[in-house]
């Protein structure tokens, strides 16, 4: 799958940088999201867990182009949202 990231303007880096979250990391969540639902103005939601071991929500838009995606932010779920998603997951069963 082809992962872009949006720029941040001031550093010309991939906006994640500023949340602590890798490329790598990102497209780990994307590749293989344990959620993904539907966002604000055509943007998806994906939660899941990277290969290390953290917790992230990705904000994306699919691209027109075929197995392609561009991502828009993303960070470390942390606190409460992190407990409400493990919430989720137990009521459906899953770990």
């Amino acid at each position: 799958m082809n992962v872009r990231f949006y720029l941040d303007p001031a550093t010309g880096e991939p906006h994640v940088y500023g949340h602590g979250v890798t490329e790598d990391e990102a497209a780990d969540v994307i590749g293989d999201p344990n959620e993904d639902r539907p966002g604000q103005e055509g943007a998806r939601i994906a939660i899941g867990q990277t290969r290390g071991g953290r917790y992230l929500r990705v904000i994306y838009v699919p691209d027109p182009e075929l197995e392609s995606v561009f991502v828009i932010t993303a960070y470390e779920l942390q606190g409460k949202p992190l407990a409400a998603y493990r919430r989720r997951r137990r009521r459906r069963g899953t770990r």
